[in-house]
């Protein structure tokens, strides 16, 4: 690449809550002239709204196979934040275990260890996806940095965001909050003693700028590959605390009657969550390697709970509005 060319980024997932924050800092970086940014995309209509950010779209989704590949080997970067369990960014999913809030686990993952990240079980959620990554960084046809955000948190903003091309919110916490109003009262998996570590997410997409900047700058220190696993942590906690903060605010809102979080019954996770027990699991970190990099995240576990009001009240307006549409279709 000569030293005018412009540094080709291909970007999955723009639409979506991390990605829509990630290219929101993109389109702002201090070498955006350097770059040509180039976004897939389903919709023609965002696809229209993305030139006005001097994005190129690429209308497609991730199973066009052949538009993957062309954009893929006509890019110096790309950026994969949509679908992990396609070729793409993984999450602290992949650390998870059979909890059901039952107990919280001792085994503590720690991204700057690459001899403990190998023995991450094969059968472990999006772990296939991880190790056919690792093996093109091994096999030479690529350098791979493998994020691994948590539960992000926080109600995201900016440009895409205001065009309404992203989605401006998360999927746990709401998960838990939307499962919640609708019962009008807090709730957990089990007795939600599992934990889960936490980020928020102008936090976490500023970590992809670093580990981006960190690879355009060549850096011989920067792990890639087996030792290319970068956590997205800056705090943990327990399914409970997050049970509690929702139940304390449904009761200030005059919508719960307890301050405590009760069990999901049975029912209500076949209801909520499709059978699955997977908000009781353990999922714990340390994500000291991309701390390495400069990375220093300050927002915290209360700052997290203390989010979750607005997760609430965001909640209850999406429902208020998904209600009028449906009114004014009939």
């Amino acid at each position: 690449m000569s030293a005018n060319a412009k540094i080709n980024i291909f970007v999955t997932g723009v639409t979506g809550y991390l990605g829509g924050a990630v290219v929101n800092r993109l389109i702002s970086h201090p070498r955006v002239n350097d770059f040509r940014i180039t976004a897939l995309v389903r919709s023609p209509e965002k696809a229209e709204k993305l030139k006005l950010l001097g994005i190129t779209p690429a209308i497609g989704s991730l199973d066009d196979t052949d538009l993957l590949h062309k954009l893929c080997s006509e890019s110096d970067v790309v950026l994969a934040m949509a679908d992990s369990d396609h070729y793409s960014s993984s999450g602290t999913g992949v650390l998870v275990d059979n909890a059901a809030g039952m107990y919280q686990c001792d085994t503590i993952w720690n991204d700057a260890s690459a001899a403990q990240m190998a023995t991450l079980a094969p059968t472990q959620m999006h772990r296939d996806v991880d190790l056919m990554i690792v093996e093109a960084d091994e096999e030479g046809y690529v350098k791979t940095y493998i994020v691994l955000p948590s539960t992000i948190y926080g109600i995201a903003q900016g440009r895409l965001v205001d065009l309404g091309i992203s989605n401006n919110r998360s999927r746990q916490i709401p998960a838990i909050v939307r499962a919640s109003l609708d019962r009008r009262q807090g709730g957990m998996v089990g007795l939600g003693k599992n934990a889960w570590p936490n980020v928020n997410i102008e936090e976490q997409a500023d970590f992809f700028i670093i580990l981006l900047n960190a690879a355009l700058n060549k850096s011989e220190t920067l792990g890639h590959g087996t030792d290319g696993y970068y956590f997205g942590e800056s705090g943990e906690h327990s399914l409970y605390d997050v049970g509690k903060a929702v139940a304390e605010v449904l009761v200030d809102l005059g919508i719960g009657q307890s301050r405590e979080p009760t069990t999901f019954t049975k029912d209500e996770i076949d209801k909520y969550f499709g059978g699955s027990d997977y908000l009781g699991s353990n999922s714990r970190c340390r994500a000291d390697h991309a701390r390495s990099l400069g990375w220093n995240p300050k927002k915290s576990t209360a700052d997290m709970l203390a989010s979750i009001r607005a997760e609430v009240e965001e909640e209850i307006k999406a429902s208020a509005e998904g209600k009028l549409r449906k009114d004014q279709k009939l």
